[in-house]
Order: C-alpha cells, then sequence, then structure tokens
C-alpha cells in the first residue's frame, strides 16, 4: 500500500505541475501565438505548397519535388534573358483577356485541350454536355468567353490554324462576337499557348494518323489575306486520302507538310518568307528564317508546354496564369507512335527530314526546362519570405509578454581595432569575430532578408544553372 500511494502522489504533483504549466502559458501567450511560433517554424522545414498544387493523400508535401530532382543531369545550353525566363502574365479572367490555344496536330494537344475546359478550378466552370465537341466557357457574369480552342470555339478560324492564321484572325472574330458597346472597348490582351512534342515521335504519329485516312482538307492555310494555290501546296496523294501509305511513301513526298511542319512552320510568320510561295528565296534560307521566327514567337507566347514533360507542363501553365489544375496531368507513353518499331537508319533520316524542327524542338526544351527551374527557385524565395513575415509578426506579438525588445545592445571595448593587415588577425581572431557577427539579433537578420531586391531570385537560378554544369 505504501509503494501505491507513493506512486499516487508522484503522478497527482506531476498533473499539478502540468495545470500549472498551462496556465502560466496561457497567461504568458492568451493567443496561443507561442504555440504558431513553432507550428511557423516546423512549417518552414517542410516547405510550403504553391497555389494549385494538389495533395494526394494525408500527408503529402510538394507534388512537384520530384520534377526538381529529375533536373540534375540537365546542362542548358542557350542564355535567356529573365524576361524570357519570367513568363507569370496577369490574365484577368472577368475582364477582356482571352488565352488562344494554338493546337499542332500530334502532340497531345487535345488531350490539353480538354484539360482547359473541363479541368481547370473556376468561378464559373465551362459547362460541357455529353455528345457535345464544344462547350461554353462564359466568364463569371458575363456572356463572353475567355478561352479561344478547338473545345470552345470550335476551328472558327480554321483547322489547325498556324500562328499566322490565328494572329490575323482571332482579333477580328472576338470582336464580331462583341456587341457594339464592347467594341469601343480598349483592345484586349491575346495569350497564346502551345504544345510540343518530339519532332521524330511527332512524325511517326502523324504518319500513323494518315494511314487510318486523315488529310485535314479543312486547313485553310490562310496567309496575307489569301489561300495557297494548288502548285504552291500540291497533295502528296491523287485520291480522297493517302490511307494505307507505307512509311517510306510518306517520308519521300516532296510537297509533305509533315516535313518540318508542325513545329517550325506552325510557329513562324510565314509572311516574311513569302507564304507558299517558294521561288521567292531558296530553301536553306527561308527555313534559317522560319527558325529564327519560330524560335521568336516561341520565347514571347505567354505558355508552351512539351508533351514529354506532362506534370512541368501542368505546373508552368498554373504558374503562368495563376490558374489551378483540378486532377493533375499524368504522363502517357503509350502513344501508337511509341509502339512502332523504327530502325535508327530511319529514325535518323527522319530528324534530317525535320532538322529545323529538332534544331527548334531542342531549343524549346531548353527554354521550358530553364523556365521550370527558374520558376521553382522563385517560388521558394517567395515561400520564405513569406515564412519570415510571418514569425516576425508572431514574435512582435510574444516578445512583449517577455520583456524582449529585440535591440542588440553593445559595449564598447578598449582593445584597439583589428584589421586584416594586424600581424595579431589570427585565425583564431578571425572566428572570434565571425562568431560576433552571427550574434546579431534575429529580427535584424529577418530585416535583411525583406530587404533582398529583385535581383536574388536571377541569382538563385544562376547559382543553379553552375551547379547543373
Amino acid at each position: 500500500m505504501d509503494e501505491k500511494s507513493h506512486y499516487s502522489r508522484l503522478l497527482i504533483a506531476l498533473l499539478m505541475v502540468l495545470c500549472f504549466g498551462v496556465i502560466v502559458l496561457q497567461y504568458v501567450c492568451p493567443t496561443s501565438d507561442c504555440q504558431l511560433l513553432h507550428l511557423a517554424s516546423l512549417s518552414s522545414r517542410l516547405g510550403s505548397r504553391a497555389r494549385g498544387d494538389r495533395v494526394n493523400g494525408a500527408g503529402a508535401g510538394d507534388p512537384y519535388s520530384s520534377e526538381d530532382g529529375a533536373l540534375v543531369r540537365f546542362v542548358p545550353r542557350f542564355n535567356f534573358t529573365t524576361k524570357d525566363l519570367n513568363r507569370a502574365v496577369d490574365f484577368n479572367i472577368k475582364g477582356d483577356d482571352v488565352i488562344v490555344f494554338l493546337h499542332i496536330q500530334k502532340t497531345g494537344g487535345t488531350t490539353f485541350g480538354r484539360h482547359l475546359v473541363r479541368n481547370i478550378q473556376l468561378e464559373r466552370p465551362c459547362e460541357c454536355h455529353a455528345g457535345q465537341k464544344k462547350c461554353t466557357c462564359y466568364r463569371p457574369g458575363k456572356r463572353d468567353t475567355w478561352l479561344f480552342s478547338r473545345f470552345s470555339t470550335g476551328w472558327s478560324c480554321g483547322l489547325h490554324a498556324d500562328w499566322t492564321e490565328l494572329t490575323s484572325c482571332v482579333p477580328s472574330f472576338m470582336g464580331n462576337r462583341e456587341s457594339q458597346e464592347r467594341r469601343r472597348t480598349p483592345s484586349r490582351n491575346y495569350y497564346y499557348i502551345t504544345i510540343l512534342r518530339d519532332p521524330v515521335w511527332r512524325y511517326l504519329s502523324e504518319w500513323r494518323h494518315v494511314q487510318r485516312g486523315a488529310t485535314w482538307k479543312a486547313s485553310k492555310h490562310m496567309c496575307d489575306g489569301r489561300l495557297p494555290t494548288l502548285s504552291e501546296l500540291p497533295n502528296c496523294y491523287n485520291g480522297d486520302d493517302w490511307s494505307g501509305c507505307s512509311l517510306e511513301e510518306f517520308m519521300v513526298c516532296p510537297y509533305n507538310l509533315a516535313n518540318n511542319k508542325k513545329n517550325t512552320r506552325m510557329l513562324a510568320d510565314l509572311s516574311l518568307v513569302g507564304c507558299y510561295n517558294l521561288s521567292i528565296m531558296n530553301e536553306s534560307q527561308r527555313w534559317a528564317m522560319l527558325l529564327e521566327s519560330a524560335k521568336r514567337n516561341l520565347r514571347n507566347m505567354a505558355f508552351f508546354g512539351l508533351t514529354e514533360y506532362q506534370r512541368k507542363t501542368q505546373y508552368l501553365f498554373e504558374h503562368t496564369f495563376r490558374l489551378s489544375f483540378i486532377a493533375p496531368f499524368t504522363q502517357l507513353n503509350g502513344t501508337r507512335a511509341a509502339s512502332v518499331e523504327v530502325e535508327p537508319e530511319t529514325q535518323r533520316r527522319i530528324r534530317e527530314l525535320n532538322q529545323w524542327d529538332v534544331e527548334l524542338y531542342e531549343y524549346a526544351r531548353d527554354l521550358f526546362l530553364q523556365r521550370f527551374q527558374y520558376a521553382r527557385q522563385q517560388e521558394r524565395r517567395e515561400a520564405r519570405q513569406r515564412r519570415l513575415q510571418e514569425r516576425r509578426k508572431l514574435r512582435a506579438k510574444v516578445k512583449p509578454w517577455w520583456g524582449v525588445t529585440g535591440k542588440a545592445v553593445f559595449k564598447p571595448t578598449t582593445e584597439p581595432p583589428m584589421t586584416e593587415q594586424s600581424p595579431v588577425f589570427s585565425e583564431e581572431k578571425q572566428a572570434d569575430a565571425g562568431q560576433k557577427l552571427e550574434s546579431e539579433t534575429e529580427g535584424e537578420v529577418e530585416d535583411n532578408w525583406l530587404e533582398e531586391d529583385d535581383s536574388e531570385t536571377i541569382l538563385d537560378y544562376l547559382e543553379n544553372v553552375e551547379q547543373w554544369r
């Protein structure tokens, strides 16, 4: 009995101490700021989630952290400006802004187009009904569309219209849909987006599509206000379609637009080279101009994604437009083109036929991955600043209870100041000096963090570029 009573008294004493501690804590921090302070510190170690991130399961963290690790072996080849890398735009879905989707054939654009109308968190979601190919994507409180794409406005500027067609057609098309009052308002912002794919696999995918009977006869190829003549753009087949053609036949046709077609031609300004009139300049000069035009337009587009990088494509779109997808993108590698067994020599020939597309894709891939890395660096820096600001606010509430002012007190010393040239400025003295610098108050350190200018973002990015090398 004595032993049991001893344990009982000990337990009661512990409970009393615990209750006393709780009472003191509530007195010191009546709003639980102390607890929040520790929670803020914990959250800073766990990291923060960007807007639009998804949590797949309990306790899941940043869903794009694995994408960061995939860039370990990436070595940048091109130097881009901060403007090229920072593509976040102020897209106003409630105003007059419009996203224009340039849909290149066989790049996964159909899947991405469905994401745009079915998979975005919106105040007023697109209305999509079974059996209908198009969805109604109105702005909140208006009967006006914010999206120009196959699944919202249809092929209003022609089947798979290219950059030349869209930039001349979309403004007039959108203007015709507006009321007379809205036509007097200032011009709207058009944000062009597209999806690119590795040229070899895109080429093989188009061949398989043509082999099954696809022709894209409804494509207009409008340029400089006129359609190309039959002599400027002849067909590769005599019948209704080119179904059943072999890969060799598909490759040797000199009029096949699949050769350097879907990336370079679709993204370039064709009016610079006389549209489809091949007699104006030689072939090498023509394609060199088209390639530079395509690169320039690609850089200036609000956003482009790559079929081979679905998750990064999702992240960059969300980062660019501040819109969030409901369900995450999935990487599908089991396409019909992937099932085709192609000899290395045949692949080499396809790359030669699409040399300009290959060069453009390498350029686009480099820009795409650098944009992803830059955006992630920027996101982490902003999250770090938010955490520091939150901790400063919490400490500002906590410190008065403990009588802490947060100001460092410096006492004068009688020792003469030492310099690096002084013979007694040994390594030990340097270490002591370093410790004194580190003893500055945390509040002052936080002030330094918060006073950083925007140049740190690009510096962080450049440091990572050096690590890639």
